[in-house]
């Protein structure tokens, strides 16, 4: 069985009255690719700095690597590679110059380093980039270098806080593509995204609102969980149709994404009486099926819940 990495008891952190991560319970385990899930404001990146011993919590603990964060933090740095939503780049030095600057930083052997860094620069495909500056760079390529440079001390855990937000979707794949390279290596990652499509390729996700954990399983568990029917709509009146659904004692949740619904209905029946009410309405309908929900489907059921 693989050890357990990451594990915070009843972790919890305020700001004013706010209780922004609320009494977390987590258990990681070694090479797991651990995604948080949730929207902007709900504790991810709390979480995060304080497993990374950047923020102390206000009462709880965690341990990282055997570390407590609490009296050990010192210790967990030398043990993580961390990547914020804003990587600190400097934008005026070269790809191979941030990345010397980062090996000084983690004090990284100079007989090691040059192994390490062509080894880097080929996994994130940055090697005929490496004298262009990091401000000239597009925005995909400063995130797989703000990689290279959070494992340039070989980590033994990796902490990622929403680190493909506002990247296009080609250089997301590539991105993705090297965390499950890291996954091989026995390195344990744990990403948050509020992109929950990303969620889906974790070996285990955790979806958070408002500091709280409401569900932790493998994704696919999380998709069938909602254990009722749900179904795709489309319709050219898509956000008419949501509206309307909404108030129909059948559904119990609603999800519009641009020509289609998610609709989660009580019984496989409840499916005519919805689709003959929208049109008695005016509503027209083009077609539809019954679906698995996806996560985002699950967190919009849990949340409106």
């Amino acid at each position: 069985m693989n050890e357990t990495v990451i594990k915070t008891l009843n972790l919890t952190k305020k700001f004013g009255s706010a209780v922004v991560v609320n009494n977390l319970n987590l258990e990681i385990k070694k090479g797991e690719l651990y995604g948080l899930v949730g929207p902007d404001g709900g504790g991810k990146s709390t979480v995060l700095r304080m497993l990374a011993a950047i923020m102390d919590p206000d009462s709880g603990e965690a341990w990282v690597a055997g570390h407590s964060v609490l009296s050990k933090g010192e210790m967990i740095k030398e043990k993580i590679g961390y990547m914020s939503q804003k990587f600190g780049l400097y934008e005026d030095l070269t790809v191979m110059e941030n990345i010397t600057f980062y090996a000084d930083l983690y004090e990284v052997p100079k007989k090691e380093r040059p192994e390490r860094t062509e080894r880097l620069l080929g996994f994130s495909n940055l090697t005929p980039f490496k004298d262009r500056l990091a401000g000239k760079l597009s925005g995909g390529m400063k995130q797989k270098l703000g990689l290279t440079c959070a494992l340039i001390h070989t980590p033994e855990v990796l902490f990622l806080d929403e680190p493909t937000n506002g990247v296009d979707p080609v250089s997301r794949r590539d991105f993705w593509r090297i965390l499950y390279d890291l996954i091989k290596e026995e390195v344990t990652i744990f990403v948050s995204t509020s992109y929950l499509d990303e969620a889906e390729r974790c070996t285990r996700v955790g979806l958070m609102h408002n500091g709280v954990i409401l569900m932790e399983d493998n994704p696919m568990a999380v998709r069938k969980s909602l254990g009722l029917p749900m179904v795709e709509i489309w319709s050219d009146q898509a956000r008419a149709a949501a509206e309307f659904s909404r108030k129909m004692k059948e559904v119990r949740s609603v999800g519009i994404y641009g020509d289609k619904l998610h609709i989660a209905v009580t019984s496989p029946m409840a499916l005519g009486n919805i689709l003959s009410d929208l049109q008695k309405h005016g509503i027209s309908i083009r077609g539809y099926r019954q679906i698995v929900p996806s996560l985002e489907d699950i967190f919009i059921a849990m949340v409106e819940k």
